[in-house]
């Protein structure tokens, strides 16, 4: 029989747990049955921390000081085990028998409707359709993990049950600190995941920290319970794919371009679906044959093969819109490079990477030298063999971009720290005179998208937590004509080609069966827009047209809310890409204009160290309280980065900004002074101009 308690005391017998058993604090008397990790599911890899003799008696230490000592003597053993074998302890005993998803709204045993939403989005999150390794509580991206063990999943979702108006849920890198007095307008939960003293916040030392318990790589939406699944990344990809076009090509109509990248991962899995929607041909390498298959399994993929001739020959004909390779984008890149040669024809037009290059030594990125099997073995036996065939990897990766870049391929980094890693692996990336933020390739934000952040545009997403897909239809609907009504109430034609594309979206987005987990949307809207839809969807559930309350949030990687100098600010150019007050200053402002949960933390996307970001959740439940929380927080959620961007010397967010300070009174920004927006400028470089430097 499964174990699982009801009020704490009693057997559930053969059925599932139920939620008001899980809600019921961690399963004691007793112990459910040590089943240990599930077979076919996907795993993380075994991770090679490194620890000392005392550190690994801390770190089970650490672990059992959940639970009370009747039990300890019987957990010990275990635990240990668990540390030895994969490198930490995730407590797989206490992995909830129950069908992990996003239930309801209503059916979670709680005294708020903010609590309940939070829960909605946490088992989301660990839905093993979303999730990445769900048994080791990993959402996305390798190591973006929810919590650092079981234990503190059954004690978060415990407090949260229990959680009052006049509480705050306080969270330690996944570890629930306790339930303390607030206000019903502070947040209901805060998060923190990563903050390591800087000198500190090293990899190795994240390594044995994490394997010890007290820290935890959230990435970016695991960690705060913001991640809406692969149809977020998608998005994201299509506008990315879509500018590339414009920009590179010159061309608005993608088809018969060709795109070849690599991954289908748990954000990688986006490019096969983007490929299709924006009708370019995608050529998309991946070596876990389990990723594939789950992307497959949900009619992302269009075609399979483990031939190169196949590829080869089928990118001659040019008459499909994807096909997903099982194997290694350096094979792909190598054999591009060699029919280059030897017929002198170019196959491919666009090209990226979107591996876990920020995790490359811990199963982010695998060796074009070794089979997958081959190379999770080696990862866990001799890490320092693992790390060179790595390294080499990456410049023969590189190696083949150079090539193909000399004919009219445009490559570009996504952002996955790719061109970090490849430079510190020794391969050819360099950029004369560049800073050492610049590669010979740009960021996708430096050459794509960062005019879009410049005007407030980013990822904007909400979740309809009554699991009803006709909620989500009618928010796409609501959506869709706010952004039409700003359209027709006139607006500038860069704004009205980032409207334009993100209705198109909207559109589409039912046909192409982009919802995996919770009943979420995605798109990217400037300030008026956020505020806009989300009045607009407030009062449609004051009206009972949408049913239950929407979550209101969007990916960390946004105007505001990230300093990563590799990626969303490697376009600000005023030497502050390294440091982090935007960021911070967004967590704590959305956390005093009304966010229902807010969450700041180290790494994320580009790695550990590299970037300081934060989220937020903000529930909507039709009242008037709700719609001005929203209007002041989303406000604030935008304007934050278009003035930094103001002030580093952007001119479209200078724009943006004065604009903005016209309409609403109470905003004053400091703005550069006129000379440093003209001729002044070139007077002490006449080599380069303000603009032509930062737009």
């Amino acid at each position: 029989p499964s174990v699982c308690l009801d009020g704490g005391a009693r057997w559930a017998g053969p059925d599932m747990c139920s939620l008001r058993a899980l809600c019921s604090g961690l399963p004691l008397r007793p112990l459910p049955e040590n089943r240990g990790r599930c077979a076919g599911v996907p795993h993380a890899p075994v991770r090679t921390p490194g620890l000392s003799p005392t550190e690994e008696q801390l770190a089970l230490r650490n672990a059992l000081r959940y639970f009370p000592p009747d039990v300890q003597e019987q957990l010990a053993p275990e635990f240990a085990q668990e540390l030895r074998l994969y490198g930490h302890i995730y407590m797989y005993r206490f992995c909830p028998n129950l069908e992990m998803k996003a239930y309801p709204v209503e059916q979670y045993p709680c005294r708020t409707k903010a609590a309940a939403a939070i829960m909605h989005m946490i088992m989301n999150n660990l839905d093993p359709a979303v999730a990445q390794f769900p048994q080791e509580l990993v959402t996305y991206g390798g190591n973006g993990q929810v919590f650092s063990n079981w234990a503190q999943f059954w004690l978060t979702m415990s407090y949260l049950s229990q959680m009052t108006e006049e509480q705050t849920l306080v969270m330690y890198s996944g570890h629930p600190l306790g339930l303390f007095p607030s206000s019903p307008g502070a947040p209901r939960l805060v998060i923190t995941n990563g903050m390591v003293i800087p000198n500190y916040s090293s990899r190795i030392e994240y390594e044995k920290l994490f394997a010890m318990g007290v820290t935890m790589y959230g990435q970016m939406t695991a960690g705060s319970y913001c991640y809406i699944g692969p149809q977020g990344i998608v998005h994201g990809t299509v506008l990315t794919v879509l500018n590339a076009g414009r920009r590179y090509l010159g061309v608005e109509d993608l088809a018969g371009k060709v795109f070849v990248t690599s991954g289908l991962g748990g954000m990688s899995g986006a490019q096969a679906k983007a490929a299709v929607i924006v009708g370019c041909i995608g050529v998309i390498a991946e070596v876990d044959g389990a990723a594939l298959r789950k992307r497959y399994q949900q009619g992302w993929l269009m075609e399979v093969t483990n031939s190169l001739d196949h590829c080869i020959e089928r990118l001659r004909y040019n008459s499909w819109p994807g096909l997903f390779y099982v194997g290694s984008l350096v094979d792909t890149d190598s054999r591009l490079v060699h029919e280059l040669d030897t017929t002198g024809e170019l196959l491919v037009d666009l090209g990226s990477d979107q591996t876990s290059c920020h995790n490359p030594f811990n199963g982010g990125y695998y060796p074009v030298q070794l089979g997958f099997a081959e190379a999770q073995s080696l990862m866990a036996s001799d890490p320092a063999a693992f790390k060179g065939l790595v390294q080499e990897s990456l410049r023969r990766h590189v190696s083949a971009i150079n090539r193909l870049a000399q004919g009219n391929f445009f490559f570009w980094d996504y952002g996955n720290a790719f061109l970090l890693e490849a430079h510190r692996a020794g391969a050819d990336v360099g950029k004369p005179g560049a800073s050492k933020m610049e590669f010979r390739y740009p960021s996708y934000v430096q050459h794509i998208m960062g005019d879009i952040f410049s005007q407030g545009f980013g990822p904007f997403r909400w979740v309809c937590t009554s699991g009803d897909p006709q909620d989500l239809a009618v928010t796409d609907h609501l959506a869709t004509s706010v952004l039409e009504e700003a359209i027709s109430g006139g607006v500038n034609p860069a704004v009205k080609l980032q409207y334009m594309d993100n209705i198109r979206w909207i559109r589409e987005a039912a046909k192409h069966q982009l919802v995996v987990g919770s009943q979420a949307r995605i798109l990217y809207s400037d300030q008026k827009g956020r505020v806009a839809i989300a009045v607009a969807f407030n009062q449609a559930i004051a009206r009972g047209e949408i049913k239950a309350p929407v979550v209101l949030s969007r990916d960390h990687h946004d105007v505001s809310g990230t300093d990563s100098p590799f990626r969303e600010t490697s376009n600000i150019h005023d030497g502050s890409a390294f440091c982090a007050d935007m960021a911070v200053q967004n967590f704590v402002g959305d956390a005093f204009r009304g966010a229902t949960w807010v969450a700041l933390h180290n790494g994320g996307g580009v790695g550990w160290g590299e970037v300081i970001n934060g989220g937020f959740g903000l529930v909507l439940d039709g009242t008037e309280e709700a719609e001005q929380k929203a209007r002041m927080m989303l406000s604030w959620d935008v304007s934050n980065g278009v003035a930094r961007r103001c002030w580093s010397g952007n001119r479209k967010a200078y724009e943006i900004i004065c604009q903005t300070m016209q309409e609403n009174s109470g905003l004053v920004v400091t703005l550069p002074h006129e000379d440093l927006r003209c001729d002044a400028w070139k007077h002490s470089n006449p080599t380069v101009t303000m603009w032509t430097m930062v737009a």
